[in-house]
């Protein structure tokens, strides 16, 4: 895709968040305020819906936004590593509207009692139908994580989410967290659910014995006469982040040399519009449209930033949009793409938050998610605890939900350390709200959370902390895998991400004193990737917890002194 400098700048102020400020609507009801935010012009012939890592919430949620996402190197400065006032700056969004909520932690408790709760598969139906109708042909793209993240995923091995996408009209989807169903699962949904229906696209899987594709790695769909080209990419470190003994058979990685070859194949089939639904993380996309020619558009997920403009990169080709719809069915990312000459000429880009009290509930989908979750509804609803304080999960070194886990495991296993993995996925509850089975399972549902007690050295729990660190703070994004910090709880530590690998984590103390390299230590964890690592489930080792303590308050953030990031945007004042 060719645009002047000017015609970006153009675009670009096109490309926020839909419309009008939201202070216009705050106090109109439901109705009104739908309209303004979601009847946005339609633009070009060619247009694509975008969703990803909805991690399994069907229901609508609470769920804040961070408060660290820190940028090192190049990444300094900008998107998607701006948080809070930095972010609505680059954004143009005016603070305390329903769009500075959505996008930012700012006055996170007063904001969302006036808005109320974000997402729902009914609610994204009805805005889903909505976009189809105005934009003839569009189609919906899922970037993955979809079929897990929720009790009713794992309980029912992921068919409640299948049966959702199907409704929702998905057509192209790819993944990561889906995997962690296992290989055989994952084929059986794809081969049978999903046949003559949803197309599953990865370019970078291949069996490890011939390196055979393991999925289709693009489809080409005519919207409206224009030949366009979907090509996926699953996320490229699955069998390091997540337990390889799932996926045995298949080898990932970046590949762009085959992401190359598949751009120039499908451009040699007439496709006039290449779109990479993409789950590398946002850093990553960004680094693979500067080398990779021939994309028009990257729409990517699994870092979970909802980002309110589109980046443009430039390559030797010319230029590709990389754009990332959030998490959480939080928001919708809609493409449009005006084709002329069978090569795109412009676009416009927007991204919708999907607020469940300005968006009726389909019917249909909320029939369907009554019906999955009717057997589980008890289980779900079982009361743990109160929290007199907000629960959340996101931010790069700790949350007060992730908190809560590892004050639960030093606790129940009699541990002096805690580590909870830096997952970004989960949910937040408000003061007052109690603490349910179904909030646990949002934190922690995985088909191999077990909590375990290991011991280590002192030297290991330095070695475990550098390599999260390098895999968070690397200057190459091609070398990052997404997440954030491992959560620690009992022991305190200085982190100085800007330092060369192996050099970022110091000053370790437990109770005041100096961990020594050569001492052991009683660590408490769950979710290890290790093959043959078994213990109680995480759920039922913190619901114990909870209903021992019936009241939460007062979590204490354990978070490392940061060195070195002052005055860097991705950091909260």
């Amino acid at each position: 895709m060719n645009l002047t400098k000017r015609e970006f700048f153009q675009v670009l102020g096109a490309g926020t968040m839909a419309g009008m400020g939201l202070g216009t609507y705050a106090e109109a009801d439901a109705a009104t305020a739908s309209n303004g935010l979601y009847d946005i012009p339609k633009f070009g012939s060619v247009s694509f819906l975008h969703m990803t890592d909805c991690h399994a919430q069907l229901k609508p949620i609470y769920f804040r936004e961070p408060n660290v996402n820190l940028g090192i190197g190049g990444m300094k400065g900008n998107l998607p590593h701006l948080v809070g006032e930095h972010l609505l700056k680059v954004a143009k969004v005016r603070p305390g509207t329903a769009e500075a909520h959505a996008l930012t932690y700012l006055d996170y408790e007063k904001a969302a009692r006036r808005y109320g709760k974000v997402g729902g598969f009914a609610h994204l139906a009805t805005l889903v139908k909505r976009l189809k109708a105005s934009r003839p042909g569009a189609l919906l793209l899922d970037g993955g994580d979809t079929w897990q993240g929720s009790g009713t995923a794992l309980w029912t091995n992921g068919q409640d989410m299948v049966d959702a996408c199907k409704l929702l009209g998905v057509d192209v989807m790819t993944g990561h967290w889906e995997f962690t169903l296992g290989m055989e699962r994952v084929k059986e949904i794809i081969e049978k659910d999903f046949a003559g229906k949803v197309d599953f696209v990865a370019q970078n899987v291949k069996t490890n014995d011939f390196g055979d594709p393991v999925f289709k790695p693009y489809v080409i769909r005519e919207i409206n006469g224009v030949p366009c080209a979907i090509i996926g990419q699953a996320f490229p470190y699955t069998p390091i982040a997540n337990p390889r003994y799932m996926v045995a058979d298949w080898a990932f990685g970046i590949q762009d040399e085959n992401m190359q070859k598949m751009v120039d194949e499908a451009r040699g089939k007439g496709a006039q519009v290449v779109v990479v639904l993409s789950h590398n993380g946002m850093d990553v996309d960004l680094k693979m449209a500067s080398r990779v020619t021939g994309i028009d558009a990257i729409m990517g997920g699994h870092t979970h930033d909802g980002m309110p403009v589109a980046s443009l990169v430039s390559n030797k080709g010319g230029k590709t949009i990389v754009t990332n719809a959030g998490s959480n069915s939080k928001f919708l990312g809609v493409l449009d793409f005006d084709v002329k000459d069978k090569k795109v000429s412009d676009f416009r880009y927007k991204l919708l938050p999907v607020f469940a009290n300005m968006l009726p509930a389909d019917r249909e989908m909320d029939a369907l998610i009554t019906r999955i979750r009717a057997p589980y509804e008890a289980k779900l609803s079982e009361k743990l605890a109160i929290t007199e304080g907000t629960l959340y999960r996101r931010g790069n070194f700790n949350g007060t939900g992730d908190q809560l886990l590892v004050d639960a495991l030093m606790d129940v296993q009699g541990a002096d350390i805690a580590f909870s993995p830096g997952f970004r996925w989960g949910t937040s509850l408000l003061p007052g709200q109690a603490i349910t089975r179904e909030w646990i399972m949002d934190m922690t549902a995985t088909t191999y959370s077990y909590a375990t007690l290991t011991e280590m050295t002192g030297e290991t729990i330095k070695t475990v902390l550098e390599d999260v660190a390098d895999n968070l703070f690397n200057p190459d994004p091609y070398y990052q895998q997404g997440g954030d910090m491992v959560r620690v709880g009992g022991m305190q530590y200085t982190m100085t991400p800007n330092a060369p690998m192996g050099q970022r984590v110091n000053n370790m103390t437990l109770k005041g004193k100096l961990i020594e390299a050569d001492k052991t230590y009683k660590v408490a964890g769950w979710a290890s990737v290790q093959e043959g690592a078994k213990g109680d489930p995480i759920w039922d080792v913190v619901s114990g917890y909870l209903r021992d303590k019936k009241v939460i308050k007062g979590v204490q953030i354990n978070t490392p002194r940061i060195i070195g990031m002052d005055g860097n945007p991705g950091l909260a004042a």
